[in-house]
């Protein structure tokens, strides 16, 4: 699933091409899978869009919010293999995965294509709260890039949490953005055992693995996201930051700072990789 690093790829994508051009405007729309839209029909999705120029682009954990003209919103989850692309509007190229196409002024097009049919897309009507039409908006923990993620904050959120620090990671009600790729990263970085107790780790633990999520972040933004999969931003390009990885999807290869092979587990039903010598088991 896309995490921080790429969503925020693609909301720099996406604002690029209205910094660089006339601000679109939807002119029109088809939707190819229905359950793709939420809270809404369809029908209303497209028809509440039309005439709609899309502002500024914006991300809140993993989800997308383009500010629209009429004072609505956009929102757009990818979900695990979801993509926007910006396309030329006679494009041949459709691919089988095209689940909505918006039309927009110019010849234009912005298309959402998903192939395992997990994403998901909003119409926010103005003066609503997006968090009451996008429920998962409702209890997201800060963002990790944000100067609202001190140590302070995160060891308050993982002082009850009595659960692998690896699982806690991925609450997004503790830190938005996260997932399985950077949690694995920065708990290498932190010198910290995955299936750590969270409520266990000490001030001086709480304070490296916050500065470990915030640098794989800031490293992940850096390479353009991680592709193993699906992941593209607007043009298709992929990312690069597995090559950088130091522990994910590396099992059974040398770690690069002790040579010690890397080990997968399973936490919260989660492919968990770890240098088993960087990070040692908290005694209990």
């Amino acid at each position: 699933m896309p995490e921080l690093p790429e969503v925020e790829t693609v909301r720099l994508g996406l604002n690029s091409v209205i910094a660089t051009s006339k601000t679109p405007t939807v002119v029109g729309g088809e939707v190819l899978l229905s359950s793709t839209i939420a809270g809404c029909s369809q029908e209303f999705f497209l028809s509440s869009l039309r005439g709609q120029s899309l502002m500024a682009w914006h991300r809140r954990g993993k989800y997308l919010l383009c500010q629209l003209s009429g004072g609505g919103w956009l929102g757009v989850h990818l979900r695990m293999t979801g993509r926007l692309l910006w396309k030329d509007r006679q494009s041949q190229d459709l691919s089988p995965h095209t689940r909505v196409r918006l039309f927009l002024d110019g010849d234009r097009e912005l298309r959402f294509d998903d192939q395992r049919t997990f994403g998901k897309m909003w119409f926010v009507p103005p003066h609503i709260p997006v968090s009451e039409v996008i429920s998962g908006l409702k209890s997201m923990g800060v963002e990790p890039l944000s100067s609202a993620f001190t140590t302070d904050y995160l060891q308050q959120k993982l002082y009850s949490k009595h659960r692998a620090i690896k699982t806690a990671l991925l609450d997004q009600t503790v830190v938005a953005g996260i997932g399985n790729i950077y949690a694995d990263e920065a708990l290498f970085i932190s010198r910290t055992h995955p299936a750590t107790l969270a409520s266990r780790l000490s001030l001086a633990q709480v304070s490296r693995l916050r500065s470990a999520i915030v640098s794989v972040l800031q490293e992940g933004l850096k390479f353009g996201g991680t592709t193993f999969s699906n992941f593209q931003d607007i043009n298709g390009k992929v990312g690069n930051y597995l090559e950088q990885a130091w522990v994910f999807r590396r099992q059974g290869q040398p770690c690069q700072v002790c040579q010690t092979q890397i080990q997968r587990i399973k936490l919260g039903g989660r492919s968990t990789h770890f240098c088993p010598n960087c990070q040692p088991q908290q005694e209990t």
